[in-house]
């Protein structure tokens, strides 16, 4: 004791260092059973990789099984979305040229007829954009291809008459890629194009699975009108129709001008001629009474598959 008390400072340090090393002992105990704790379950993991790796599966009977039926039951859901993708589609039945050019005509005089009973002004001879054939028949691989486009652009052309705009100005169809030439209008942008179609890896084409049919169409219309005609043709029954680019131009490009209110009219010193009692003055609308003029470029679509 008396030794201590003469060496206060050394056992002081004595003591401290006897702690830090208990601590540290403590620490690098606890540290090495976390580490040892992972080590195992690392091991375990690893084994059972291994194991895994070096399995030769083969799947039982019944995994077998029910792996058909699963099969079998994706091919009957996607059987069965292929049939109603089809009724959203126009049929392509078969059509001689003579055939499509009696349709054209027969098509024609009845578009003609519901634009005359609906007051819907349409273009000078307008044949449906199927201008080229009015004289000539098409080739027969393309006629029965022809035939639909000609039903899909019949119930374009329905749609706007039914709506009862004010006219339709123009109309024009892109040609099909059976048909060869040069197409009238200007070719889609690539990933708007009138076919889909990639390639495997090896270089084998992917059979065609959506084909488009791109017409371009422009019409005068009330705004109502015109609302009816894009809701008609984005909700259409019976045929796929994408508005793929759309223009609307205001017939009104300015404002209406700030009026002042008319004054009474002045007549001989100065008196005014009274209003008669009753008489309204006339409305005057500011907004509501413009037309549009809208350009669309829709295409129509058919599935090959």
């Amino acid at each position: 004791m008396k030794w201590f008390q003469q060496n206060r400072a050394f056992g002081t340090f004595l003591i401290g260092f006897g702690i830090c090393a208990l601590l540290a002992m403590a620490l690098l105990y606890w540290r090495w059973s976390a580490w040892s704790d992972s080590r195992k379950a690392f091991d375990q993991v690893a084994t059972e990789r291994n194991r895994l790796e070096h399995l030769d599966p083969f799947p039982n009977d019944a995994n077998y099984r029910k792996l058909q039926d699963y099969v079998e039951k994706y091919r009957v859901a996607l059987d069965n979305f292929k049939a109603a993708l089809k009724t959203e589609v126009v049929p392509a039945p078969p059509l001689a040229p003579n055939e499509f050019q009696s349709r054209l005509r027969l098509v024609t005089i009845a578009t003609l007829d519901r634009a005359r009973v609906n007051n819907v002004k349409l273009p000078d001879k307008f044949l449906l954009g199927f201008d080229e054939f009015a004289t000539t028949m098409p080739a027969t691989a393309v006629a029965s291809l022809l035939g639909q486009e000609l039903t899909q652009i019949q119930k374009l052309i329905n749609i706007l008459l039914d709506a009862k705009v004010d006219g339709v100005m123009s109309l024009r169809r892109a040609r099909l890629p059976q048909e060869g030439g040069a197409s009238p209008t200007p070719t889609p942008p690539p990933t708007t194009g009138r076919t889909v179609a990639t390639a495997k890896p090896g270089g084998t084409p992917v059979p065609t699975l959506i084909e488009r049919n791109v017409v371009d169409v422009t019409f005068k219309a009330a705004p109502s009108a015109a609302r009816k005609v894009l809701n008609e043709i984005a909700s259409s029954t019976g045929q796929f129709f994408i508005i793929r680019t759309l223009y609307v131009h205001d017939e009104k490009d300015k404002g209406p001008p700030r009026e002042r209110m008319a004054g009474p009219t002045p007549v001989e010193r100065g008196h005014a001629i009274p209003a008669q009692p009753g008489a309204a003055a006339p409305l005057n609308f500011i907004v509501g009474n413009e037309h549009l003029e809208v350009s669309a470029t829709i295409e129509m679509l058919r599935f090959t598959f």
